[in-house]
């Protein structure tokens, strides 16, 4: 079924205003401007975030909508996934945020707007800890963009976690895809958008 909607889900201190997801956004608005596309800022508690996801997209029908996530947000993007059924895409995806956000529990300000900012809880981690799924039932619903050069995330695990799945593995890039243009092409056809 052709694809009608998107969420994108950005990564831990991060915002829509991400490179990726506006690259994403440009792209749909001057391809598919009928797609309907949904970049929501997600509050710092992952239960939260999800309930607030869940709520948004209680509407959307699952065999034509899609998530598409970064880091953190790609952790969410597969929840989310292997809860709807749905195709996910998966840039540089966290495997165990709450082992490697365990350390950055305090006050944290947002990328791309540091005047704002938001409290990282113990709590926080046991919720994503409660999130945990432990195998993808089908991974061919799942495209995963991961870079070897990911200086914050071990690119083994994302590869492993994500294996059947169409995978871009590069050589080199950063946990921020600087080059994700070079491979919007490869998420796009996964979605059957181009």
């Amino acid at each position: 079924m052709p694809l009608t909607h998107l969420l994108y889900l950005h990564g831990f201190r991060s915002s829509p205003r991400s490179a990726k997801a506006q690259i994403v956004a440009k792209w749909l608005a001057r391809h598919r401007p009928e797609l309907q596309l949904w970049l929501p800022q997600l509050p710092p508690s992952p239960a939260e975030a999800m309930q607030m996801i869940h709520s948004g997209l209680a509407p959307w029908p699952s065999a034509s909508m899609a998530v598409m996530g970064s880091s953190l947000g790609g952790f969410y993007a597969t929840v989310l996934a292997e809860a709807r059924g749905c195709r996910a895409v998966v840039l540089n995806p966290a495997i165990h945020p709450e082992r490697d956000l365990a350390r950055h529990i305090g006050h944290h300000s947002h990328w791309h707007d540091p005047a704002s900012g938001f409290d990282f809880l113990p709590r926080h981690v046991e919720e994503l800890t409660d999130m945990q799924i432990s195998r993808l039932a089908e991974p061919q619903r799942y495209a995963a963009v991961i870079a070897k050069g990911d200086e914050l995330l071990d690119w083994r695990e994302m590869a492993a976690r994500y294996q059947g799945a169409q995978m871009r593995l590069l050589e080199g890039s950063d946990h921020a895809l600087s080059d994700f243009e070079d491979h919007l092409s490869f998420v796009m056809h996964f979605l059957e958008l181009c």
